[in-house]
């Protein structure tokens, strides 16, 4: 799966590189149809696969248990199938030289994903897959959405002082009180109505359209060096200062959300960008000791910071009370082993928040080391597609765009699996994908939107040339 897979059409670039508009039989339009075709064929094998994997495993959960009820893999399978196809077909219409890897990764996590929650229902009494499916339905319309309406990355940095204004937005909205909700300690969830929403989902998103469209016109001004600071030379202070403001926006979010590992993920992110669009080091070094400054000052002064650290550090001390769930995932992680007990045969109903916070250890425990790992591979796999993206592009901002979206797919992972096994403080945020959750799900299907548009507009502007940057439905008639 790792493999670019574009088939013939590799030879048929060799002597079709002149930048011209695509005119004659055998000029860059119909190099791009036949690898549009090549592509979006691989990627429906690909699809095939996925769904099979996910439905065989489905089948297991059911045989492991007392009353099989064999009907659901198959229900599942009929849905995953059908949303999968709404999304090929999209991509076959939308962005048709789109990665063809992508797609069939993310309908395996979302497969997998499935499985798991059905396993904590099944132990728990509870009816969270079928909520899932129905959430995994309006991503996958998010999905389609964003290939429609984002023609081109170009769009996103017209925008970035909004995207800035709405990430603080969303940010703030779990402090309000009234609607804003507090789960296992953290503060990151409101309530609209009978369900509840994480918004930290989408400020991700927004947050590195905001900094792609900021760090993409102010680039120059941050990679100069005008200020001395001690022994470092830093940009001008008035160039800082809305990059700043993230900064303290995700310290806010360590102190008054109460968790570490979404401010990591926001932090991580932020500098990340900054340094890939500057090329200092200085930025993530002084940045990281910021970062760890306002940390350990915060934890002077906020009981929950010392609270989170303590649990971190030494769950056994208060294994019936503050550390019982890091302590359980422990448990889960050292039964499972190098194989796994097997579907259906673990205990997730000992795990506080399964289906949501912990859902990595309940594979841990029923699929094993090797299990874990082949869904860990899978993220990695994706994260240097969308690196691989990022390289590609043909502006900056479609390059800060797709690093963006891979360092926050990869923090994300980190964070999650970091604190189930105690790397970092544990986190409530959810494994993308995998985890229950509607608004982490429709927030990745968005993430994946825009990367397969980074992607692919790459593509259209290196066979039919820069006019074909804004057209994203040249090739709809590609065929299989």
């Amino acid at each position: 799966m790792t493999a670019d897979a574009d088939g013939p059409s590799k030879d048929a670039l060799a002597g079709s590189s002149r930048p011209t508009s695509g005119r004659g039989a055998h000029g860059p339009s119909t190099v791009a149809l036949e690898l549009a075709a090549t592509r979006r064929g691989h990627e429906a094998n690909l699809l095939a696969w996925a769904i099979a994997l996910t439905t065989a495993a489905g089948f297991l959960l059911e045989l492991a248990t007392e009353q099989p009820a064999l009907w659901l893999p198959l229900l599942q399978a009929t849905g995953l199938s059908a949303l999968a196809a709404i999304a090929h077909t999209a991509t076959r219409r939308l962005a048709p030289l789109a990665d063809p890897v992508v797609l069939p990764l993310v309908v395996l996590l979302n497969g997998i994903g499935l499985v798991l929650i059905r396993r904590v229902d099944l132990a728990e009494g509870t009816r969270l897959a079928g909520l899932q499916m129905a959430w995994s339905t309006i991503a996958v319309l998010g999905f389609v959405i964003v290939l429609a309406v984002l023609r081109s990355p170009r769009q996103i940095a017209r925008y970035h002082y909004t995207l800035g204004l709405l990430t603080v937005l969303l940010l703030l909205l779990p402090m309000l009180p009234g609607i804003g909700r507090e789960i296992n300690g953290a503060r990151l969830w409101i309530n609209l109505g009978p369900m509840s929403f994480q918004p930290g989902e989408l400020a991700k998103l927004t947050m590195v359209g905001f900094l792609a469209g900021y760090l993409e016109q102010k680039r120059a001004l941050l990679s100069v060096a005008t200020t001395r600071i001690g022994p470092l030379l830093m940009p001008p202070a008035r160039h800082l200062g809305p990059v700043l403001a993230a900064a303290g926006a995700s310290l806010l979010v360590m102190v008054v959300q109460r968790d570490l590992g979404t401010a990591m993920l926001f932090f991580g992110t932020f500098i990340v960008l900054l340094w890939i669009a500057t090329g200092r080091v200085t930025y993530p070094a002084v940045g990281s000791l910021a970062f760890l400054a306002g940390g350990a000052i915060a934890w002077r002064m906020f009981d929950h910071v010392r609270l989170r650290v303590s649990i971190w550090l030494d769950p056994w001390a208060d294994i019936d009370g503050a550390g019982y769930q890091l302590a359980q995932v422990a448990f889960a992680m050292s039964t499972g082993g190098l194989t796994g007990t097997g579907l259906g045969l673990g205990r997730p109903n000992d795990l506080p928040y399964a289906a949501t916070d912990a859902i990595f250890a309940v594979l841990g425990e029923e699929l094993g080391l090797l299990g874990a790992i082949a869904v860990l591979v899978a993220y990695l796999l994706l994260v240097t597609r969308a690196l691989h993206m990022s390289l590609t592009a043909r502006d900056e901002v479609g390059t800060l765009v797709a690093a963006g979206l891979a360092a926050t797919l990869g923090l994300q992972v980190f964070v999650v699996v970091g604190g189930l096994t105690r790397v970092v403080p544990l986190s409530g945020i959810t494994l993308p994908w995998v985890s229950y959750g509607g608004s982490s799900l429709v927030a990745n299907y968005v993430l994946l939107g825009v990367l397969l548009r980074v992607g692919d507009e790459a593509r259209r502007v290196e066979l039919l040339g820069p006019e074909a940057a804004a057209n994203p439905s040249a090739l709809t008639g590609a065929r299989p």
